[in-house]
């Protein structure tokens, strides 16, 4: 499998949060190429200037919709980080081409890791391929359960599906290995604001920092799965340097946090005693609110002897630090 010393990498959505975090890592560990390739829709290239600074990192303007852009950009590639995606809220508002992206791009990312003969290809799945989680603990045998789902969350949930069905496809037909990796509400740095979850952290920091009350969807009882970005990186380098292929990983913390928690975890960052104010939460892009929301790590553990590091605590100061530092700027 490609050792990430000395390797040479691509990454779609590169400038998005998980991209952008997975670049870094690499770039630690020892990578002698990265190219990140977005169309910059929605990521920006300032956030990415810490990483373009070092020689080895190349920002590429391309499309996942654009085939001959991919396959020219894999030529030479030792492994790619399939990352580019649209989320619920972008499907809901534009499901032709929130479906096209998750589904026909990564189609063509698989094509273009055939035709260069890429080695292996780490897939940014989601824990969504489960829709609604009712299994204590859900594993990576659990079922997709989206009728009670609002119809952009059904696509959203589904076309991650097909695009483990996709790498499968290829792994099979055409010697394409392949992990998915099925995230869980992922926060850090370099947040954007299309996470339905995690994005949730920044904004109160914001808020707090500003004056104003930390939001609350609702009550703030429901619950999530905090997963931080760099424990999601190391999880992708984790992937790609080894043997296992074919398989679907939970990425995920194990823990459950209600919303209501992670507001004072964030106010007690800022040393502010502040009271959150409810909101309507709109439900057509989130998942059923649900009394329980228990991943297991065990499969990660067991092959990839990963393990997040980074707890919501401390991670909840890394991003306090982050928009600190950005305001300042």
């Amino acid at each position: 499998m490609p050792a990430i010393r000395g390797g040479r990498f691509a990454i779609t959505g590169g400038a998005s949060q998980v991209g952008s975090h997975v670049a870094e890592h690499l770039l630690n560990g020892g990578a002698s190429q990265i190219l990140l390739l977005d169309n910059l829709s929605l990521g920006s290239p300032d956030l990415l200037q810490p990483l373009l600074a070092d020689a080895r990192c190349t920002l590429i303007r391309a499309d996942v919709l654009r085939l001959p852009e991919l396959i020219d950009a894999f030529d030479g590639m030792d492994g790619v980080f399939a990352v580019a995606a649209l989320m619920a809220t972008s499907i809901g508002r534009d499901p032709w081409t929130g479906l096209d992206v998750n589904i026909r791009g990564l189609q063509n990312t698989l094509e273009s890791c055939r035709h260069q003969r890429v080695r292996k290809i780490v897939l940014s799945s989601s824990a969504g391929v489960y829709g609604a989680p009712e299994d204590v603990p859900t594993t990576e045998t659990s079922p997709l359960r989206w009728q009670s789902l609002a119809a952009p969350m059904t696509l959203y949930c589904a076309s991650k599906v097909v695009g483990e069905g996709l790498a499968r496809l290829y792994m099979e037909r055409y010697g394409v290995d392949y992990v998915a990796l099925r995230y869980t509400a992922v926060y850090g740095e370099r947040q954007h604001r299309r996470a339905l979850v995690g994005g949730h952290i920044a904004e109160t920091c914001e808020r707090i920092r500003a004056g104003l009350p930390p939001l609350l969807d609702g009550d703030g009882s429901q619950v999530y799965d905090y997963v931080y970005a760099g424990d999601v990186a190391r999880a992708n380098l984790m992937a790609m340097e080894s043997e296992i292929a074919g398989e679907g990983i939970n990425v995920c913390s194990g823990v459950e946090t209600s919303q209501r928690e992670t507001v004072a975890l964030v106010a007690k960052a800022c040393g502010a005693n502040v009271q959150p104010q409810m909101r309507e939460s709109s439900t057509a892009a989130r998942l059923p609110s649900a009394g329980r929301q228990v991943y297991s790590r065990e499969k990660a553990h067991r092959l990839l002897r990963w393990e997040p590091e980074v707890s919501l605590a401390e991670g909840v100061r890394r991003v306090l630090s982050w928009v600190d530092r950005r305001e300042s700027e």
